[in-house]
């Protein structure tokens, strides 16, 4: 498995590994439902990027830079809840999302960096 590909299987399992805490399926004080939906949408959309790298190599560069971009976004908007009070603000959420912030940032500044083509 190549390093972009590493990545979005990291990434999708991370947002996943939220949902289900969100869920209560993991620890139930936690629980919070739009959390959950916005986790599993970027665990999917995520994951959807892992299979479209996989099935065409050659752009997993753009689809990686797309889906992490969009997680990203994803998460800024989780941030912003969060700060006018809509969002869980707890310290585990407030961990999280820092979390999330430092992996995808992190991704995408690698799959910048990797030669194209």
């Amino acid at each position: 498995m190549k390093q972009v590909q590493a990545l979005l299987l990291i990434e999708a399992m991370a947002f996943g590994g939220a949902a289900l805490v969100h869920a209560g399926l993991l620890a139930e004080e936690y629980q919070h439902r739009e959390a959950t939906m916005a986790e599993s949408v970027l665990a999917a959309v995520l994951a959807l990027g892992l299979l479209a790298s996989l099935l065409t190599p050659a752009s997993s560069r753009p689809i990686g830079l797309t889906v992490q971009g969009f997680a990203l976004l994803g998460t800024l908007v989780g941030i912003f809840t969060m700060a006018i009070g809509i969002g869980p603000r707890s310290g585990f959420d407030v961990a999280l999302h820092a979390g999330f912030v430092a992996l995808l940032v992190t991704g995408l500044t690698v799959v910048a960096r990797r030669a194209q083509g």
